[in-house]
């Protein structure tokens, strides 16, 4: 985009471009994450139990669903590949008996720190050519855009 291009079409191309890169990190992180993850268990199998680390476990898969915007089944079907590996347990909802509250094992702690361990180099590679002060420099305004996105979609 030219400097000093203005206007509602210019704005959309910007910030088309923003979400465009973004998407494309995405898509890299991802793909780099998953080829250190053992067979069968995915990016998504490990955003759940990093989230359980990050804010706390006890809570229910409909509530996961809602924070990672995926259908309930979505997230269920992830659970259930979680379960089964015994990295997560599902036990009964004391205050609604309908639903399950989702509890992080210690196999599931220990798993996701070894899967975040198993990206060192990776992560040293891309230190190497991405120098730390970028980062800082960058990542408050990635997670003030990542809040405000959250509230739009709350709202």
């Amino acid at each position: 985009m030219a400097d000093g291009e203005r206007g509602e079409a210019g704005d959309t191309a910007l910030y088309l471009e923003l979400f465009n890169e973004i998407g494309i990190l995405a898509q890299l992180s991802r793909a780099l994450f998953e080829v250190r993850l053992p067979e069968g268990l995915t990016v998504p199998h490990f955003s759940v139990l990093n989230h359980l680390v990050r804010l706390g476990d006890g809570v229910t898969p409909l509530a996961l669903a809602r924070a990672f915007q995926v259908p309930k089944t979505t997230m269920t079907h992830t659970l259930s590949g979680l379960e089964a590996r015994g990295l997560v347990e599902l036990a009964p909802n004391p205050r609604d008996g309908r639903s399950k509250l989702v509890r992080l094992t210690p196999a599931g702690r220990r798993f996701r720190d070894d899967a975040i361990a198993s990206l060192a180099d990776d992560l040293a590679e891309v230190r190497r050519r991405f120098p730390r002060a970028a980062v800082e420099r960058i990542l408050p305004d990635l997670a003030t855009l990542r809040a405000e996105m959250d509230r739009m979609r709350d709202a």
